[in-house]
């Protein structure tokens, strides 16, 4: 095993033969621990009084992500040495953030996104299966599965009609737990999360887009906001901050059994008033360009959260201006 210890927490590189059980005590192993909402998920888990084990290849996660108190191990969701991690750690609870998350991405390269988003789903969900796993939260995505649904809010029993390859890996995980559940009596929670952001947001990728706004006017450069040709002001999305998304995965945990749930806020912003709002927390006066709509962006997206309600006792706690003020406060203290 090799060890690298930093001042305030211990970073597993390779498998360990040991692994600490306090009885009692819910294990629970998060995919994804070091990215953006799987850090605060995290977070919530500890504060929860849960075992947190993270897995995460780091590819978009940062080690500064990964909370105080929780084990983590670097690794592929796709890599073979994820069978070892499991039979060391035997977690309780499976909660899987791990994914390729760009939309345009995976309208340039599917069939990356297919083994990230299928495959890799594939080798937690059987490695699950073999180590008594008797629980597993899966991040679906309800931003993108539902494509340009006719009925806005949208609830979870409308059709889904995914338009890029990432929501159509996400249906199918979404089926792929269905099918353990059947087969092998794996119980299953799939969230499928409206657009979420927050502090710890990417600002340098493709998706986002209230953290790459709040990065271009911090670096007081023109953002550009992507839209149809008839909808000039930009796509609506339904922007949920990510606090409130970590308090929903340990309700689905404590609460919810084989069921699909949105989490959101049902309510639409269009993006150039979201680029207003955060313009003028900001105190900026730069006007924002426009861009063509990319390939796989849906118009419209607004989830209904009736069932989280009803399921979970959810809702969420946060406005928007007050989520995006404590975004833009984060990314001005943080270099």
């Amino acid at each position: 095993m090799t060890i690298r210890k930093s001042s305030h927490k211990q970073i597993i590189v390779l498998t360990t033969s040991y692994s600490r059980v306090i009885f009692g005590v819910m294990k629970v192993l998060l995919t994804g621990g070091a990215g953006f909402i799987g850090s605060h998920v995290a977070e919530e888990y500890i504060k929860s009084g849960f075992e947190v084990v993270i897995l995460d290849n780091l590819a978009s996660g940062k080690i500064t992500n990964i909370p105080e108190g929780a084990k983590f191990y670097i690794a592929d969701i796709g890599a073979k040495e994820i069978a070892k991690i499991f039979e060391i750690e035997k977690p309780d609870i499976v909660n899987h953030h791990a994914a390729q998350i760009s939309v345009t991405v995976s309208a340039r390269d599917p069939i990356n996104d297919a083994k990230i988003n299928a495959l890799g789903l594939l080798n937690i969900l059987e490695n699950s299966v073999k180590n008594g796993v008797s629980k597993f939260i899966f991040i679906s995505s309800g931003g993108a599965i539902y494509g340009d649904a006719q009925k806005r809010p949208t609830p979870e029993d409308y059709s889904p009609t995914p338009i890029s390859p990432y929501a159509i890996h996400k249906f199918l995980g979404e089926n792929y737990l269905r099918f353990f559940n059947y087969q092998y009596g794996l119980e299953y929670v799939a969230l499928r999360y409206a657009n979420v952001f927050g502090p710890r947001q990417d600002p340098y990728g493709e998706a986002g887009v209230v953290a790459i706004f709040i990065n271009k006017l911090q670096a007081n450069e023109t953002p550009t906001i992507y839209a149809y040709p008839d909808e000039p002001e930009g796509m609506t999305r339904d922007y949920v901050y990510v606090k409130d998304v970590a308090r929903a995965n340990i309700l689905a945990t404590e609460r919810a059994r084989n069921t699909v749930i949105n989490i959101g806020t049902g309510k639409e912003t269009k993006t150039y008033h979201l680029y207003q709002k955060i313009a003028e927390i900001m105190n900026s006066k730069i006007e924002p360009k426009r861009g063509d709509a990319r390939p796989g962006d849906i118009r419209h997206s607004c989830l209904d959260i009736k069932r989280a309600k009803e399921i979970l006792n959810w809702e969420p706690e946060t406005e928007l201006e007050d989520g995006i003020r404590e975004t833009v406060k984060y990314f001005k203290e943080t270099p």
